[in-house]
């Protein structure tokens, strides 16, 4: 082979490798920005990490059996609000509709738009945890020294009571960590926050 000849073939496979970096490296990234709302998706039809649902109507059914629901509200550091539970707990049958409220004042002196992450534990109940409506769907805008009472429409799922590990429980806490609204993305993949009362093992049942 002459010397011509052995250039090209290598400069034809150094095209081709650098090629396929290329790509491999577009892959990457395109997964990298994919990463987040494809996460959120699966969370979301899983129920992965405690991670609730969302329902367009009210369930049909209410059982003659009852669940203890604990509230649990944390702030990530920088947001400059209050923010708290207006009730610790509330007992309620599974499958029907509840109306809790959330409390949150701008307690800096400049406005601030924040938006909430959630979840519930024991992270089993996240499948049968439904929201018909809730103030974490929207962001939320405070003015310096503005308060705001934040409902959320929820009910537990009677189809709870067939599942083996998330049948037995007798308490569900359903937490939020508030954010920042331009931070909220960094925090998606995080979880909601620690739960001040949350259950342990013996107390939920599980």
């Amino acid at each position: 082979m002459t010397e011509p000849m052995t250039r090209t073939v290598t400069e034809a496979r150094h095209t081709r490798v650098a090629m396929i970096c290329a790509i491999v490296a577009a892959g990457m990234l395109g997964l990298a920005y994919a990463a987040v709302p494809l996460y959120t998706l699966f969370c979301q039809v899983t129920g992965f990490a405690g991670t609730t649902q969302r329902a367009e109507r009210p369930s049909e059914a209410v059982l003659d059996r009852v669940v203890t629901i604990r509230f649990d509200a944390n702030v990530a550091p920088g947001l400059g609000w209050k923010f708290q539970p207006a009730q610790r707990t509330m007992d309620v049958k599974i499958g029907e509709n509840t109306l809790a409220f959330y409390r949150a004042e701008n307690t800096s002196n400049r406005p601030v738009t924040g938006t909430a992450t959630f979840n519930v534990t024991p992270e089993a109940a996240g499948s049968y945890f439904n929201k018909i409506e809730c103030f974490c769907f929207q962001e939320q805008h405070l003015e310096p020294g503005e308060s705001i009472d934040m409902p959320v429409s929820f009910f537990v799922d009677p189809a709870i009571v067939d599942d083996d590990i998330a049948g037995h429980l007798t308490q569900i806490t359903l937490s939020y960590t508030f954010h920042t609204a331009d931070k909220t993305k960094a925090a998606a993949l995080q979880p909601a926050g620690p739960a001040a009362e949350r259950p342990s093992a013996g107390e939920s049942g599980s």
